[in-house]
């Protein structure tokens, strides 16, 4: 059996992509965003286990009750056991790491809005479930968790597994309270994400027993029952060791237990558990007594077998089980339970509804059910209390209770996303003192301990000058950027130097090779944009001072932000000739670079990194600069491939993850990086000018929405009125520190947005 994933023609992550044939001259389309459309993922009907049975309840409930939600189902399937589904979206093969990174895309496309997890160790594959991790990191949209085991003393690997899923959780949903203060306690949960939800139950009228015992041929007996899948955490010995002083004072009692046995069970040791029972049962004397059916009922059945109960009994020895859905049934249907007092018992059963007993004491079953029976008022009013304390937990509730869990969820911050004006400058002159913009934030504290960078400085120098133009009071600051990137060159290593401490000490003699390309690219905007000639004239000196030490830089990006800066200073100085040198070396590497794409991986690396529009803009430039309409084509081509990738089904922008660094062939959607939007906006803008096709300018607006809160999370990340821009966009939502990267890239992205001619009547600043 293969994993099924509806409209993808293979498991292969990277086939049949929804980008540009490399001729085809269209751009991905932009999508208006469904409504409420969720994913639940989990074991599903026909698998017979309790989290199929919750999963395929849930399902159910959610389409009956609210019928607003359109919900797809992710089954998570045991290979071993070969079933069928049929009312599922997708099928993951639980061994399988390649099926989940296939499920994960597809929820990706499905323009999901939420995608609702059902964890259990046991479901999931790898080592204690391990291979959820990977799979949820992939998922773009907002995480539910329904944690139905919460251990108290997990293993290191348990443990880490939890954290981790907490970690990308927007919600987690349990159905105890136990369960909620065991994750914030144990497991460093945030409490103002943890709902807490018990159990659906079915809504059936009350104290019907006679008649469905009399469908069972059971008139005139008194009914104990316990039903579920059979293994040794269900305490059955001890039902079956209370018998005989139970049969002695009520000899009409019948004992049915109801269920197969669990199929990892059979899977180890067949059917020796059950046989065990009916040996021990035997022995007793009390066999006659104990009713056994040895299947795996469809709900409706089981129900109708579970109206006929008088008395339900879970003498589990497992005090730390936090969910029962069978006890669940059995309040609901208004059944008087005896209970060991595990964690679902206590909360479910208080108020009346039950009878909590002493654990591993078979006599103790004896004695609460021999006292019930003696007195059938006490009887009739506990089923009635049970009966009442189930009325909150039937599945109409549920759905209710489930829907806005959902809906906190995916609730979005109000959209702004047209809204096309300057960021104020006030977060940019907040980062920067006498010496430059400093790096880093606490929060929107500057950090002084991270110091300064040219990385920074050089961006910070393009906005101050863009921003002079309409805000004299800016040029002491560009003054400010200018003068550190100028004292970053360093004449003995003829590079620039990138780092420096709050104390004013370079920390190196040479940067990166990024960070020099970077300076130059800052040198040719200024040249390029600047109104004032004097600093013009600073940019070109420096840049001619420069420009020929820079042209052996060999990282791709190095070498993109260098032509970048070339490209600008030849539209100020067209055929200065180191310029053109670095413009045309550098697409022949990129150009060789793409020579080995294949069709469905149309990139210049088999990684997706930071700032990944610039190559396919730099290209474009250059070959349109040098009339070279191959390198035009190569980088258009690419630049539509990736975009593709960056744009959810839904229709809104989803830059490549930080997290995607260094996995090959892959896209993680997070953390999401201003500057990848930034970047984005920039190539539309180059590619506009070259091809004039509108629908570059149209993909620019979908980038530039992802600061206003057109985003995964429905998070604003840049602030207009302050200028403020949040370091990125976690699975959890914002990052809340402000730094200057971010910071100039909401800066510079409006710059790129109103280069559009389109965009110029929008401006409103």
């Amino acid at each position: 059996m293969s994993a099924s994933f509806p409209g993808r023609p293979s498991l292969a992550l990277i086939e049949n992509s929804p980008g540009l044939a490399p001729s085809s001259g269209r751009l991905p389309s932009v999508l208006a965003r469904p409504v409420s459309k969720i994913a639940v993922v989990g074991g599903f009907a026909p698998r017979r286990c309790g989290i199929a049975t919750f999963t395929t309840d849930i399902a159910q409930a959610l389409k009956h009750f609210q019928p607003h939600l359109e919900l797809q189902v992710i089954a998570i399937d045991d290979p071993a056991q070969s079933l069928e589904y049929g009312d599922v979206s997708a099928v993951i093969l639980s061994d399988d790491p390649l099926s989940y990174q296939a499920a994960a895309e597809y929820l990706n496309e499905s323009g999901a809005e939420a995608v609702w997890i059902q964890h259990e160790f046991g479901i999931f594959g790898g080592d204690d479930g391990d291979m959820v991790c990977d799979f949820v990191d992939r998922i773009a949209a907002p995480l539910i968790f329904t944690f139905h085991t919460v251990l108290a003393e997990p293993s290191a690997s348990q443990r880490r597994i939890m954290k981790h899923l907490i970690s990308r959780a927007s919600r987690i949903m349990v159905m105890s309270r136990h369960s909620r203060e065991n994750l914030l306690r144990e497991y460093g949960a945030r409490q103002s994400v943890v709902d807490v939800i018990e159990h659906g139950a079915p809504d059936r009228p009350f104290g019907r027993q006679a008649e469905f015992k009399r469908r069972l041929g059971l008139s005139g007996k008194t009914v104990l029952m316990t039903f579920g899948l059979l293994g040794q955490g269900k305490g059955l010995e001890l039902a079956i060791q209370a018998l005989p002083g139970i049969v002695a004072e009520n000899p009409d009692v019948v004992y049915r237990i109801v269920g197969a046995t669990h199929p990892n069970l059979v899977a180890h040791e067949g059917e020796a558990y059950r046989e065990g029972l009916m040996n021990l049962a035997q022995q007793l004397g009390v066999d006659g007594h104990v009713i056994w059916d040895n299947r795996f009922l469809d709900l409706p059945e089981l129900l109708d077998q579970l109206e006929s109960c008088d008395i339900y009994l879970t003498p589990y020895p497992n005090l730390q089980q936090s969910t029962s859905g069978t006890l669940s049934y059995a309040v609901a249907l208004g059944k008087a339970v005896v209970s060991t007092p595990y964690v679902h018992a206590e909360e479910l059963l208080e108020g009346g509804a039950g009878i909590l007993i002493e654990p591993g004491s078979s006599e103790a079953v004896t004695q609460a059910v021999n006292g019930l029976l003696r007195e059938n008022a006490n009887l009739l009013k506990m089923q009635k209390n049970a009966y009442a304390r189930g009325r909150k937990t039937v599945w109409p509730r549920f759905a209710e209770a489930a829907a806005g869990m959902i809906s906190r969820t995916i609730e979005r911050a109000p959209s702004r996303a047209r809204s096309l004006r300057a960021p104020d400058l006030a977060a940019m002159v907040a980062m920067s003192d006498d010496t430059g913009m400093l790096q880093h934030g606490a929060g929107i504290i500057p950090d002084r301990s991270h110091g300064y960078c040219v990385d920074d400085n050089a961006r910070a120098l393009m906005v101050a000058s863009y921003a002079s133009r309409h805000d004299p009071a800016i040029a002491r600051q560009r003054r400010i950027y200018a003068a550190f990137v100028q004292d970053s060159w360093n004449d003995d290593t003829k590079r620039f130097r990138n780092f420096m401490s709050y104390s004013r000490q370079w920390l190196e003699t040479e940067g990166s090779e990024d960070s020099n390309g970077r300076a130059l690219w800052s040198l040719g905007r200024v040249a390029r944009v600047c109104s004032d000639r004097d600093v013009v004239a600073w940019a070109i000196g420096l840049y001619d001072r420069t420009v020929g030490h820079l042209d052996q830089l060999r990282s791709p990006r190095a070498q993109t932000f260098a032509m970048l800066g070339a490209v600008e200073m030849l539209a100020r100085r067209p055929g200065h000739q180191p310029s053109l040198d670095i413009v045309e070396s550098g697409a022949a590497a990129l150009e060789e670079l793409l020579a080995h794409s294949t069709r469905s991986w149309r990139w210049f690396e088999p990684v997706l990194a930071y700032d990944n529009p610039r190559l396919c803009q730099a290209l474009i430039d250059a070959g349109d600069l040098l009339g070279n309409p191959r390198q035009v084509k190569m980088g258009l081509d690419s630049l539509s491939w990736l975009f593709a990738r960056q744009l959810s089904a839904n229709g809104h922008f989803r830059p490549i993850g930080s997290e995607s660094f260094g996995r090959a062939y892959q896209h993680v959607p997070f953390d999401q990086q201003p500057v990848e939007a930034w970047a984005s906006i920039d190539a539309a803008a180059t590619a506009y000018r070259v091809t004039g096709n509108p629908a570059w300018i149209e993909y620019a607006h979908v980038a530039w929405s992802w600061f206003l809160g057109e985003n995964d999370r429905g998070s604003i990340i840049g602030d207009l009125d302050t200028g403020r821009c949040w370091d990125g966009l976690t699975p959890r939502g914002v990052n809340k520190n402000s730094g200057a990267e971010s910071i100039l890239a909401f800066q510079l992205a409006y710059y790129s947005m109103v280069a559009f001619p389109s965009a110029s009547h929008r401006r409103k600043d």
